[in-house]
């Protein structure tokens, strides 16, 4: 019963003395800076929403998130990524395959945007159309609002090339230009 009685107090005296220390006077609560989903801090000023946006990297679809202050819609989005890659983005290699297109609308109906572009007549034809489609396609499709894409230019369907090299003019989704993604 001794042992037992010696045990106990032994315990209880090692488990008190692993309580938190008490300070002299009150400190403030130190905040961790934010991290991103990869674990890197992110700079001060920066939003609290992700952003994802698809820009070209060695031929490739690369999905680049960047940080917002608040939700964007569909269209802010599309804003965001026609104006192309930050300096910092260009930096580490990323470029717009979107530079000689121009969007004039957009529509949103039943989860479907419609991209409207200017007349496509007089533009020849670029090497790497496929990823400027590619890019607006994977951008609207990476938020819950928009689930296709369509494009249309002097009010009719537009054909716009896949991944696979076929022609489509019916709504597209990311699965059409996975084959293109990094």
């Amino acid at each position: 019963m001794r042992r037992r009685s010696l045990g106990t107090l032994a315990l209880a005296l090692a488990a008190g003395g692993c309580g938190v220390p008490l300070d002299d006077e009150p400190r403030p609560i130190e905040t961790p800076g934010r991290i991103d989903a990869s674990g890197n801090p992110v700079p001060n000023g920066a939003g609290s929403v992700a952003l994802r946006l698809y820009f070209v990297r060695d031929g490739r679809l690369v999905r680049v998130p960047r940080r917002v202050p608040a939700p964007l819609t569909p269209r802010e989005q599309l804003d965001a990524l026609l104006a192309g890659p930050t300096t910092e983005e260009s930096a580490d290699g990323l470029t717009s395959a979107l530079s000689t297109m121009t969007v004039t609308g957009m529509t949103l109906a039943d989860r479907r945007a419609t991209i409207t572009l200017a007349d496509r007549d007089n533009q020849p034809p670029r090497s790497d159309e496929v990823l400027a489609f590619g890019q607006i396609v994977c951008t609207l499709t990476s938020q819950t609002e928009v689930g296709t894409v369509s494009f249309e230019a002097e009010a009719q369907p537009l054909y716009v090339p896949r991944a696979d090299g076929s022609l489509s003019n019916t709504p597209l989704t990311v699965a059409d230009y996975s084959g293109l993604l990094d």
